[in-house]
């Protein structure tokens, strides 16, 4: 492994290494094993010692007084070492085991949780929504809030087939991991931009405006003499490009703006190859601050699987066993012509897996 001593610049952020609790750096590269305790309690043992993980539930976007919160529990039991998991979770990293309980019961004490380890579910992964995105057209922090609210004993119990990923993104441009998660919530627009022509001269650059969108459905035109654009709506697919460089062609729409529900999709290549998710749930609106529609369609899915599923067998190989055809009785999610999918050109011969199979 690098040391500092190597490094030749001080470009970029710090080496990694600085921040390694000591046993992780002693152990780097020399793991022998690690273990389950419960849910949200791993150990990784190699020949330097035993680090122990806690980790605790954490929204993505936190106050000052959480982070705090955090540090001091840190400070107290682990020696001031702690990381946030790519799905934003809080680890705690504890070189003794004594400290567990403790530590266990005082993030209690706080309010938060312990657990998703495991068969579970981990914290949803999501984007900025309606607190910083300018193109959602749902709110991906808030739906998470009620969504996990709902399915928090999930997150706690070991309890499903197999670990379960859930992702949110504020919009089709997908910043999140909805394209290969479990359980994908996709807010969506289903209106064209709104172009403004009076003000559209001044604000915008015609030709930037034009070359932003990925479909050409936009076109220069001219209004009472003013030069502005057009919007070919067959063309649009409502990815608010546009909006980005140009103000002037506002995207979101409280009356038809909503979400989706994808599911099928996982990164993992153990039993089958990765996958992409595919459409369950076409619309459902946006109905804040609790968006109950949404929550009912996800935990129906999530209780369908966990009672139906096989030991180690993922959601999307679960319905890909019982087939879709079965997979929408169950759920009584009506099946539409958006669900008919002919979209295939070089997906089909794309290699998307490690296996090599004769």
């Amino acid at each position: 492994m690098a040391t500092e001593a190597k490094r030749v610049t001080d470009i970029g952020p710090p080496h990694f290494e600085k921040f390694l609790h000591p046993i992780i750096k002693e152990n780097y590269g020399q793991w022998k094993f690690h273990d389950s305790l419960g849910p949200g309690l791993l150990s990784h043992t190699g020949p330097n010692g035993t680090i122990y993980s806690v980790r605790m539930s954490s929204p993505r976007l936190v106050s000052s007084n959480f982070l705090r919160m955090v540090c001091d529990l840190a400070e107290k039991y682990c020696d001031g070492y702690f990381r946030f998991t790519s799905r934003n979770n809080v680890e705690f990293l504890l070189a003794n085991k004594d400290n567990i309980d403790p530590l266990v019961k005082e993030i209690n004490e706080h309010g938060q949780l312990v657990g998703g380890t495991d068969n579970s579910i981990s914290n949803i992964v999501h984007t900025q929504g309606w607190v910083h995105c300018h193109s959602s057209a749902t709110d991906a922090s808030g739906l998470v809030k009620v969504v996990m609210d709902e399915l928090s004993d999930y997150f706690t119990e070991q309890k499903l087939p197999h670990k379960l990923r859930i992702a949110v993104a504020c919009c089709l441009n997908m910043c999140g991991a909805v394209h290969a998660s479990d359980i994908a919530i996709l807010g969506l627009h289903r209106t064209p931009p709104r172009v403004d022509s009076d003000t559209l001269p001044n604000l915008c650059e015609i030709p930037t405006t034009v070359a932003s969108c990925p479909n050409n459905a936009i076109r220069p035109t001219s209004v009472e003499g003013k030069t502005t654009v057009k919007v070919d709506e067959e063309k649009c697919m409502y990815c608010g490009n546009c909006f980005t460089v140009c103000p002037a062609m506002p995207l979101a729409d409280p009356l038809n703006d909503g979400v989706s529900i994808w599911v099928g999709g996982k990164i993992s290549n153990a039993r089958t190859e990765p996958m992409f998710t595919k459409l369950a749930i076409p619309y459902l609106p946006n109905n804040p601050p609790r968006w109950p529609e949404v929550t009912d369609a996800v935990k129906n899915i999530v209780e369908l699987y966990a009672a139906n599923a096989r030991p180690f067998e993922r959601v999307g190989e679960w319905i890909n066993r019982i087939g879709w055809e079965r997979f929408f009785d169950m759920t009584g999610i009506e099946f539409t012509k958006y669900h008919l999918d002919d979209f295939r050109h070089a997906g089909t011969t794309y290699r998307r897996s490690l296996h090599n199979r004769y």
